[in-house]
């Protein structure tokens, strides 16, 4: 079938919208009518070229409407409405433990550019088009497997459209919380960075009932928004020694910190504010990190280590989000702002420049 989608055609150029050929879903997969999808920094990173093969169909925090099931797809049926996640196989030992996050094949399936199966479902003038993390949903329709698919629950009273990034970057925030340092009603925690993913970590520490959540960032903005959502202290870091206040105001350093930027040097602070077998957990993205391991960690016992997706099972987890959400303790709606698609560049630029938090761009 023709469908229409946003296309980079090389690094670092714009997205264009053209007609494409889609394939019919094969048995484990389903066709999907695309109603809105989220805008990440893992977008930013693809159309730079840092992820996937050109050219390539971009989109990764889809929400839609089923509209074609494979003959051994069993979860779902035409009209459910669903969230895309990230693609995992299912089978490795990572994934049968209950931690797809950390697929052995995770890369190969969310980044290489085939299918499951190495073969390519969309097309242009006769060449194949990279696929991103299994569902490319910067488009109106797309074919994706079974494992990408969460079911949005019947009674869940939300607009779909805005639906999208639980499958990915706030997932990613408060799953890292939630799901993998799950700290115990009245612990403290620092969070570095408060863009979606750091924001959405806010709102799971305010769920998990810590006592203190410190928050640092360079945007007067968004720490305001950080703390409407449930910050106890917010912090400019531009103004402020970070390691020193921490000291101050949680002597024996503090439990659980979250780093979002990726930053080296904030790194750093986020493990020296720990306490003695205090854990950090980074999920930003950035370059090489130089830690003296005696002073650093060793010493006191201190815990590092990088995560991604929030260790989620995102066929459970992000109904728990909705759930959340409906209870008025999860307002990610807050974040959102939404453009059309036409304007996906807009939205991008808008995106990069600070102006948003998450654009969400409707079909």
């Amino acid at each position: 079938m023709k469908v229409t989608a946003a296309v980079v055609n090389g690094e670092k150029r714009d997205f264009e919208l053209e007609e494409i050929e889609l394939d019919a879903p094969k048995d484990n997969e389903v066709l999907i009518k695309l109603v809105a999808t989220g805008v990440c920094h893992t977008d930013v990173a693809g159309q730079d070229g840092l992820t996937t093969p050109m050219p390539v169909v971009l989109g990764h925090e889809g929400a839609g409407i089923v509209e074609q099931v494979g003959a051994a797809v069993s979860s779902v049926q035409p009209g459910d409405k669903v969230i895309l996640s990230f693609s995992y196989c299912g089978k490795c030992r990572n994934c049968l433990e209950g931690h797809p996050g950390m697929c052995e094949k995770f890369n190969d399936l969310n980044f290489a550019g085939p299918n499951f199966d190495g073969t390519h479902r969309m097309h242009k003038d006769r060449h194949d088009l990279s696929l991103f993390f299994g569902q490319s949903s910067f488009v109106t329709y797309t074919v994706v497997d079974e494992h990408n698919i969460v079911k949005v629950p019947d009674d869940a009273d939300v607009d779909l459209a805005y639906l999208g990034p639980l499958g990915y970057g706030l997932q990613t925030g408060s799953g890292s919380v939630l799901n993998y340092l799950k700290p115990e009603p009245g612990a403290t925690i620092a969070i570095f960075g408060m863009g979606p993913v750091g924001l959405s970590a806010v709102m799971g520490a305010k769920i998990a009932e810590a006592s203190r959540i410190l928050v640092f960032d360079l945007n007067d903005q968004r720490l305001a928004m950080a703390k409407e959502l449930g910050a106890t202290d917010v912090f400019n870091s531009k103004d402020i020694d970070v390691e020193a206040t921490v000291k101050e105001l949680i002597p024996g350093g503090i439990d659980y910190s979250l780093d979002t930027t990726g930053n080296g040097f904030v790194i750093k602070s986020a493990i020296h504010i720990l306490r003695p077998a205090g854990e950090a957990v980074l999920v930003g993205i950035g370059g090489d990190l130089k830690l003296n391991m005696m002073t650093d960690l060793v010493a006191e016992s201190k815990k590092v280590a990088g995560l991604v997706e929030g260790d989620a099972i995102p066929q459970k987890f992000i109904p728990e989000m909705i759930k959340y959400y409906q209870e008025g303790r999860f307002a990610f709606d807050k974040l959102i702002k939404v453009y059309d698609f036409k304007d996906l560049n807009q939205a991008m630029d808008d995106f990069k420049a600070g102006k948003v938090l998450k654009p969400v761009v409707k079909m």
